[in-house]
């Protein structure tokens, strides 16, 4: 079986896709999955600097901790980028992959390519805007974006090859991030447009991850909110974070390796295989 293909993807920037797509890889791998990484965003690199970042914290404490495979590529091939993908993935359980805030033909290619594909939105008409339009005195939804009228198009395709090629439906889940408390009445509308494209497009809505100081902090050394015997004193807004971090993981509803029906007990966390760091190089 090939390995589960999650592509994080929003043509905007700014709406923390590659925070989440870093957490969503190690609670993976506390849960005792393997997983590879590849950042498609190769300028900012934020995914495949957080790992390095990690690999650092884990030799100058003398620790060690679930991590994962994970490169970056810099080319324009999807022919090359598949076989860096096949590569990278060989064994393990789930393949992420992390992409950049604007219009891009690979980010495009692996969007609908996706077993699951997860699109953070921060909350605000702005951010909706990228898959959908909304008449402004009653912020009904009037038609579908390009994104959107894009990932329905690759999610009727994959409907009639599922069953003759053997594939994966492709599930898409709309991620609210840095949800906005305070703003009552636009998150009633917000929710509501969200709702009514939801049924028109065929995407789930999951919660995500609040504006918190916390996962900007986290960078430099690599840690996540789940690396909680290594983070010292925890407030209570930090534990709350990481209950949002267990709540998005639980609304991916993604397929763990070995779990039973009753999805009964824990796997032990899992470590990157060796190669990790070899595998962390741009292609040429």
């Amino acid at each position: 079986m090939t390995a589960h293909r999650i592509v994080f993807a929003n043509e905007k920037g700014g709406t923390g896709k590659s925070t989440t797509a870093v957490h969503v890889a190690i609670a993976l791998a506390y849960q005792g999955a393997k997983v590879a990484c590849i950042d498609l965003d190769h300028r900012q690199r934020t995914l495949f600097r957080y790992m390095e970042n990690r690999l650092d914290t884990e030799k100058r404490r003398n620790i060690s901790l679930p991590g994962t495979r994970f490169a970056y590529y810099d080319g324009t091939s999807i022919e090359e980028l598949e076989e860096i993908a096949a590569e990278i993935a060989d064994g393990q359980d789930f393949l992420v992959f992390d992409t950049p805030g604007k219009d891009d033909p690979l980010a495009r290619h692996v969007a609908t390519t996706a077993d699951t594909l997860v699109t953070p939105l921060n909350d605000s008409f702005v951010d909706f805007d990228l898959i959908g339009q909304v008449e402004g005195e009653t912020f009904k939804v009037k038609k579908l974006s390009f994104y959107a009228e894009l990932m329905w198009e690759a999610r009727k395709k994959r409907a009639h090859s599922t069953i003759a090629e053997q594939k994966r439906d492709l599930d898409w889940v709309v991620v609210r991030n840095r949800t906005q408390h305070a703003e009552a009445r636009n998150m009633k509308r917000l929710n509501g447009a969200l709702q009514e494209l939801s049924k028109r497009v065929g995407f789930r809505i999951a919660g995500g991850l609040s504006e918190r100081v916390i996962f900007r902090e986290l960078f430099p050394s690599g840690l996540t909110l789940l690396d909680k015997g290594h983070l010292g004193d925890l407030g209570t807004s930090h534990l709350v974070a990481r209950q949002e971090v267990r709540g998005l993981i639980a609304g991916l509803n993604l397929p763990m390796p070995g779990q039973d029906a009753a999805g009964s007990g824990e796997a032990s966390p899992r470590k990157a295989g060796n190669g990790a760091q070899d595998m962390a190089v741009a292609a040429e």
